[in-house]
């Protein structure tokens, strides 16, 4: 049963859903640039491969700045790490369309010149940067979420992502094919700058000041992190799980589009992303009001097994809605896994660290798609494209995909899930599992301010030093029953 909240948690509420539509806002112009980056560039060069590299680069990308992002999370204020984001962001933008203003479009698109990858590259960077603001807003639902509302929390940042994939992909494909990939650039720059001063006056109430053990551990390394994360039992499973699980998944990064524009004109294509883009919605919706169970462990489980069985149908035939509808309840799904790992993380680790693990989960996670995708490009561009093609492909596996432009990618599709769901299978009869269920289980929520921080208003003055090294050290000597203290 949920417990009523006292007017300073309602206070604390109030903040969260201001700093939820903030980021709706610049997570709306940063998946509308990718969008549209990601079919211009199908639509130009007509290759998988270019596609491929750039969500590989992407991917790559937030593996690599995964540490450095949770490690600034957790140095700094959360407002200060989210007009960071925002300010980087901004630059890259204005740098990619000052770019594409310095070369004709005919001369931009050619992929074996560096040029299109300068573009590219800054669209790239300017999404990626945007990991840091969303790093910060999971640690934020620890900050400002009571312990028993933050499984729902997590469903609304889920609904929100939902209908930031919503809006931008039906604006994405109707702005690259209506307006043109020079006027797609310059309503992100505006939509970034209006994101920027809105940030401005939203206000996150924190402790003056949150850290652990920085003089005892290098920050922007692995060392510090993992010492945290092997303090739970069966959390670096999860993390590893998570890491194979995304490796399977940057085949469908990598080919989905691709897919879906064989099936609909970039125009439609954008429609169908932002109907089936509901399913976010849903998924968010249906966490936030009913939450994730007694396990939330078992519930990322489960629905992965329901993604593995979607990915090996959703393509057996060339039907546009049999693929419509698999996005559907694909994207119904992610935002309760999402959301199960995120409540899992938030509950187990001390919100001092919360930053580094979240930076860490993203890296390694992340590290892997980059790996999967960059391979099955060349993969589906000269075999299995081409083998469906041909008399012989037909005849092996045309029981099984049926005739169609696009065998060779529903292949892809179809092995990647089969090798998921043996995966989960694996997970399901591992001891981590268990472990990590018992641990969720035995942990009470991490309360930031459970040392005695009193909270403050961004524009309050700094607490003294030796205030802000007392409360870190009561942190350390003194950790709550069945809690790991920080690192």
């Amino acid at each position: 049963m949920t417990v009523p909240l006292t007017a300073e948690q309602r206070t604390r509420m109030r903040a969260f859903l201001q700093v939820l539509g903030n980021t709706l806002v610049a997570n709306v112009t940063s998946s509308f640039l990718w969008f549209a980056l990601t079919f211009w560039a199908y639509l130009e060069t007509k290759n998988v491969l270019a596609t491929s590299i750039i969500g590989g680069s992407y991917m790559l990308l937030v593996a690599v700045f995964g540490i450095l992002f949770g490690a600034l999370v957790d140095h700094m204020k959360k407002k200060a790490v989210m007009m960071l984001s925002s300010i980087i962001t901004l630059s890259t933008y204005l740098g990619a369309g000052a770019v594409y203003l310095a070369f004709p479009e005919s001369t931009l698109i050619d992929w074996g010149r560096p040029w299109f990858w300068a573009f590219a590259g800054l669209i790239l960077v300017g999404g990626v940067v945007e990991n840091l603001r969303n790093i910060a807003l999971s640690t934020t639902v620890t900050l400002l979420v009571p312990g028993d509302r933050r499984d729902r929390a997590n469903g609304l940042v889920g609904t929100v992502q939902g209908v930031a994939f919503m809006v931008t992909s039906v604006f994405s494909g109707l702005s690259v094919g209506l307006l043109g990939m020079g006027w797609t650039v310059i309503i992100a720059v505006v939509a970034t700058a209006i994101a920027l001063a809105h940030l401005v006056f939203v206000s996150i109430p924190e402790p003056r000041l949150v850290r652990a053990g920085d003089a005892a551990m290098p920050s922007f390394t692995f060392r510090g992190v993992l010492t945290t994360i092997r303090r739970v039992p069966g959390l670096l499973a999860l993390i590893v799980f998570t890491t194979i699980n995304n490796l399977v998944g940057g085949v469908f990064m990598a080919l989905m589009d691709p897919y879906g524009l064989t099936l609909f004109s970039v125009e439609i294509w954008g429609v169908v992303l932002a109907v089936t883009g509901t399913g976010f919605i849903a998924g968010g919706a249906i966490v936030a009001a009913r939450g994730l169970g007694r396990n939330p462990v078992r519930t990322l489980l489960m629905v992965n097994v329901g993604i593995a069985i979607l990915g090996i149908v959703f393509a057996l035939r060339e039907w546009w809605w049999l693929y419509a509808l698999g996005i559907f309840v694909f994207m119904m799904i992610m935002p309760i896994a999402e959301a199960a790992e995120q409540t899992v993380i938030q509950r187990v680790v001390p919100f001092e660290t919360q930053g580094r693990v979240f930076g860490f989960a993203a890296s390694v996670e992340s590290a892997a798609a980059p790996v999967s995708a960059y391979l099955i490009g060349p993969v589906a561009q000269f075999w299995l494209i081409p083998f469906m093609q041909t008399d012989a492909g037909q005849r092996s596996l045309g029981w099984l995909l049926g005739p169609g432009e696009a065998r060779g990618i529903a292949l892809a599709f179809v092995v990647a899930s089969s090798l998921l769901l043996v995966l989960v299978a694996v997970a399901f009869a591992s001891p981590q599992y268990r472990r990590l269920s018992q641990a969720y289980a035995d942990a009470p929520p991490p309360e930031p301010q459970a040392a005695g921080e009193d909270a403050a208003p961004d524009a309050a003055e700094p607490a003294p030093e030796a205030a802000v090294r007392s409360t870190t050290d009561a942190a350390v000597d003194s950790p709550l029953p069945g809690r790991i203290p920080p690192v």
